[in-house]
């Protein structure tokens, strides 16, 4: 089965604008790009045939091209990741069996996040997408609240059922908790990592769907599958002790650094 890895990268982020090319020191104090990091962390995975980077901003096919990634260009329309992520698969006429969106704020990926999720998917044929999930421990879900509670948003949590079927995805920290954990502490909390597995035939319902109600309010694309009865595997992935957090807020930078720095990454 032929995979497609696709890293969407806009330049005009809400929350923060120009991500894609701020700059993050690594363990040797070199400083390279966001999305330099998240490309590194997709080519590091075992299961992609081919990785592109998907956009439409002059400034990130710049980078792109500095560190030598294939870069599809995709249009201004793109709502988010996975319409951008359709647009080019369709721009680049060729078949794929799984097509795996990389957002381009996760340079913390671990390469066997990406490779679990596509085995969960070819395992389960009667699944159109699947999406990893990690069980928080007590220092990601504090992080977590700590954002909540400055009125950031931080992460994405998910909820799920006995058969691993998504039940709802949120920016909200879910389900709620009322004890305090210690930063080693398992919790009840899943933390929604931002990657998505498709067969082409999900993406391309996809597009034909206008977004719901609860996509707009929680901002979450994924919602678009839900609320349209398209079931949604959740695929629980080990973190084997690496912590890992998204860029999302200018604060989450100093965050990503200390985990690099943590992790002895260049």
């Amino acid at each position: 089965m032929k995979t497609l890895v696709v890293i969407p990268a806009r330049y005009a982020s809400t929350r923060y604008p120009g991500k894609p090319l701020v700059a993050l020191t690594g363990a040797t104090g070199e400083k390279k790009t966001l999305i330099r990091r998240s490309w590194d962390a997709a080519m590091a995975a075992q299961r992609p045939d081919r990785v592109v980077v998907a956009t439409d901003d002059d400034r990130i096919v710049a980078e792109a091209e500095t560190f030598g990634a294939e870069v599809v260009r995709t249009s201004s329309a793109c709502r988010n990741g996975t319409e951008r992520c359709a647009e080019a698969l369709a721009n680049l006429g060729e078949d794929f069996d799984i097509v795996v969106n990389l957002q381009g704020d996760a340079p913390l990926t671990p390469s066997w996040f990406v490779d679990n999720l596509v085995d969960g998917l070819k395992s389960d044929p009667s699944k159109m997408v699947a999406t990893p999930v990690l069980r928080c421990d007590g220092r990601a879900l504090n992080g977590f609240l700590e954002d909540r509670r400055a009125g950031r948003v931080g992460g994405t949590t998910a909820v799920f059922g006995n058969n691993q079927q998504a039940l709802y995805f949120s920016k909200e920290v879910i389900p709620f908790v009322s004890k305090t954990y210690a930063d080693a502490d398992e919790t009840p909390v899943f933390h929604h990592v931002g990657v998505y597995a498709y067969r082409p035939e999900a993406l391309n319902d996809y597009m034909s769907w206008a977004p719901g109600q609860a996509e707009e309010l929680e901002g979450l694309e994924q919602l678009r599958f839900l609320e349209n009865g398209c079931p949604v595997k959740c695929v629980e992935v080990d973190g084997k002790g690496r912590a890992f957090w998204e860029l999302n807020n200018p604060e989450d930078v100093d965050r990503i650094e200390k985990i690099l720095k943590e992790l002895g990454t260049a």
